[in-house]
C-alpha cells in the first residue's frame, strides 16, 4: 500500500491557515495533529480518519456480513464465475454469481463450487433474473435458492413482480425476541425506473401473498410479516450500464429513487428503510466517489469485472474489452426478452453483433413467419449472420427447446412467428457463448455486455499495472477503486472546508495493494 494511501488513514487531519495545501498534504497528515480548540488559533477544520469501508452506509456491511460497501454485480451465463465470487468474498466484497441464462444443473454446480471454497465463512450472492419466456426456470431457480439457503439474491431485469420472486423474498421471515423482523433471504433488486422501484420499496402485494399461502408456498406468519417490511432490503439504481439498461444518467435518476424510498418508508413506518445503491458507469474512483456523494449506500461494479482474470469470459473477449473506449458501445436486441423488443448495451468495437441483432429484430417485427422473409434477406441471414442454412438452425433450435422447455416447442408448432423468434434467438444465445468460449471464427459476432464504464476504466489504468488484460485481478480492481474513492473523497472534504486543493489530488493512480482475508 502506498504512503499516500496509508497517510489517509491517520486519526485526524487538521487544517490550519493558510488554506492552500501542497499535493503531499492532501493525502496525509502533513499538518499538525490534534483537534481544534481555543488553544489552537488558526485551525479552521479537523477531519477524522477516512477508510474505504466507511464510504457508504455502514449497515450494508453489517447486515450482509462484508467489509466494504461494494457489490460485484452478476454477469449472466456464469461470467460472474464462482472463482470471481470466491476471490472477492475472501477480502470482504459481496459478489453475485451470474446464474442468469444457465440451466438449473449449472446453477447448482456453481453454488456447490462456491460453498466448497468458502465453507460458510464468507457471504456471497446469486442472481435471479426475470424470465418471462421461461417462468418455470425462474421458479425453479428461486426454489433452489430457498433450498440451498442462499442468503443474498440479486434480482435483475424485473418489470413487475412474479410469485417466484415474492416467495423467495418472503420465505423465512421471522420475528426476533427483540421484536425486530429478520430475513432469511435478502433481496438486492436492480432497477432503473421509479415505477419498477416502487414494487421493491413497498411490502409484497397482499394478493400475491394470499396466493402463495393458499398454494402452501408461504406460511400465514411469513405473509403477515411480509406486509410490514419492504420487499427488498436493498434497491440498486442502475444508470448507463452494460446489459439491460435505460441509459439514464445516475445523477438524474438516483435522487428520484431516493426520494421515492423516503416517501414510501414514511408511509409504511419501516423500522429499517431499504438502502439505495448505485450501478452503471462505475469504472473509476471518481465514479465511486460521485455515487457515494449522491448518497449511495453501496456501489455496484459490472463491466469492469468482465475483463478480470477470474471472469468466465475468454481471453479473446477480455482483450477486446481492454481496448474499448467510452464510445465503443451500442444497443442490441436482448435474447431473453427478444419478442418484447427489449434492448441491452454491448461492446461495439471489434464485433458486428449489435447491428446484426437489430437486423433480426426488424425482420421479426415486420414478418409473420420465416417463409414470409424475402429470398434475398434469407440469403443474407444464412451467409452473414447464421453461417448455415435456416432449416438446419430450425432443427437445432427445436431440439434444444425440446430438452430445456418442451412447452416452447409446442408454442412454436402452433405459432410460426414464435418459431421465427426462437430461430433468431439461436444467434443471440450463441453469440454470448462464442465470446465465453473464445471461438475465433465467430469473433465478429461476439456478444459482450459492456457499458461506458469499461472505456473509462481503460483510460484510468493506462500506464499502470492494471493496463494489461493478464494483470487484471478482480481483487486489485475492486480495492483500487475503493482506495481511490476514499482519496478523492478526502480531497473533496478538504476543499469543502475552504482549502485550495490542487487538481492532481483527484487523480488517484492504480497501484498494487496488499490485502488480507476478511
Amino acid at each position: 500500500m502506498s504512503a499516500a494511501v496509508r497517510r489517509i488513514r491517520e486519526p485526524a487531519f487538521v487544517v490550519r491557515e493558510p488554506r492552500t495545501l501542497a499535493l503531499g498534504a492532501v493525502a496525509g497528515g502533513a499538518l499538525a495533529s490534534g483537534l481544534p480548540d481555543e488553544d489552537h488559533p488558526g485551525v479552521v477544520a479537523a477531519l477524522g480518519a477516512l477508510y474505504p469501508e466507511w464510504l457508504g452506509d455502514r449497515t450494508f456491511a453489517r447486515d450482509h456480513g462484508v467489509r466494504f460497501p461494494l457489490l460485484a454485480g452478476s454477469m449472466a451465463n456464469g461470467i460472474a464465475s464462482p472463482r470471481l465470487v470466491v476471490a472477492l468474498a475472501r477480502v470482504g466484497v459481496l459478489a453475485s454469481f451470474g446464474a442468469a441464462g444457465l440451466p438449473l444443473a449449472r446453477i447448482e454446480a456453481g453454488l456447490d463450487e462456491i460453498d466448497a471454497a468458502l465453507r460458510g465463512e464468507q457471504p456471497y450472492a446469486a442472481n435471479l433474473i426475470h424470465s418471462p419466456a421461461e417462468p418455470s426456470l425462474e421458479a425453479a431457480t428461486a426454489e433452489l435458492y430457498i433450498r440451498r439457503a442462499v442468503r443474498q439474491v440479486e434480482a435483475s431485469a424485473y418489470m413487475g413482480l412474479t410469485p417466484a420472486l415474492v416467495r423467495l423474498a418472503c420465505s423465512g421471515l421471522h420475528r426476533e425476541r427483540d421484536g425486530s423482523i429478520r430475513r432469511r433471504h435478502s433481496l438486492l433488486a436492480k432497477i432503473s425506473r421509479p415505477e419498477v422501484a416502487q414494487h421493491f420499496l413497498s411490502p409484497a402485494p397482499a394478493t400475491l401473498l394470499a396466493g402463495l399461502v393458499s398454494a402452501g408456498l408461504l406460511t400465514p406468519d411469513e405473509a403477515n410479516l411480509a406486509q410490514q417490511v419492504p420487499l427488498a432490503s436493498d434497491v440498486t439504481v442502475e444508470s448507463d450500464s452494460g446489459g439491460h439498461t435505460d441509459n439514464r444518467p445516475l445523477a438524474a435518476v438516483f435522487p428520484v429513487i431516493a426520494r421515492l424510498r423516503d416517501a414510501i418508508s414514511a408511509r409504511h413506518g419501516y423500522a429499517q428503510p431499504p438502502r439505495i445503491g448505485a450501478a452503471g458507469g462505475i469504472g473509476t474512483p471518481a465514479a465511486l466517489a460521485a455515487a457515494f456523494g449522491l448518497g449511495a449506500a453501496y456501489v455496484v461494479t459490472g463491466s469492469v469485472n468482465q475483463a478480470a482474470l477470474e471472469a468466465g469470459l475468454s481471453p479473446l473477449a477480455k482483450a477486446m474489452l481492454a481496448r474499448a473506449d467510452i464510445s465503443d458501445v451500442a444497443m442490441a436486441a436482448a435474447a431473453d426478452m427478444f419478442e418484447l423488443g427489449v434492448k441491452l448495451q454491448v461492446l461495439k468495437r471489434g464485433s458486428l453483433f449489435a447491428a446484426r441483432s437489430l437486423k433480426l429484430w426488424e425482420l421479426y417485427r415486420d414478418h409473420a413467419c420465416l417463409d414470409a422473409i424475402a429470398p434475398s434477406e434469407r440469403a443474407f441471414l444464412e451467409d452473414k449472420i447464421f453461417g448455415r442454412p435456416l432449416p438446419d438452425i430450425e432443427r437445432e433450435t427445436l431440439a434444444f427447446w425440446a430438452a430445456r422447455d418442451p412447452s416452447q416447442v409446442e408454442r412454436a408448432k402452433s405459432d410460426p412467428k414464435q418459431l421465427m423468434a426462437l430461430v433468431f434467438r439461436w444467434y443471440l444465445g450463441k453469440s454470448s457463448r462464442w465470446a465465453i468460449d473464445g471461438d475465433a471464427a465467430r469473433q465478429g459476432d461476439f456478444q459482450v455486455w459492456c457499458g461506458p464504464a469499461m472505456g473509462a476504466f481503460n483510460d484510468w489504468v493506462k500506464g499502470s499495472f492494471l493496463e494489461a488484460p493478464e494483470s487484471r485481478e478482480v481483487v486489485q480492481i475492486s480495492l483500487n477503486l475503493l482506495e481511490g474513492a476514499a482519496v478523492l473523497t478526502r480531497a473533496q472534504q478538504l476543499r469543502s472546508h475552504g482549502v485550495v486543493v490542487p487538481s492532481a489530488a483527484f487523480d488517484f493512480r492504480p497501484r498494487p495493494l496488499s490485502h488480507h482475508p476478511a
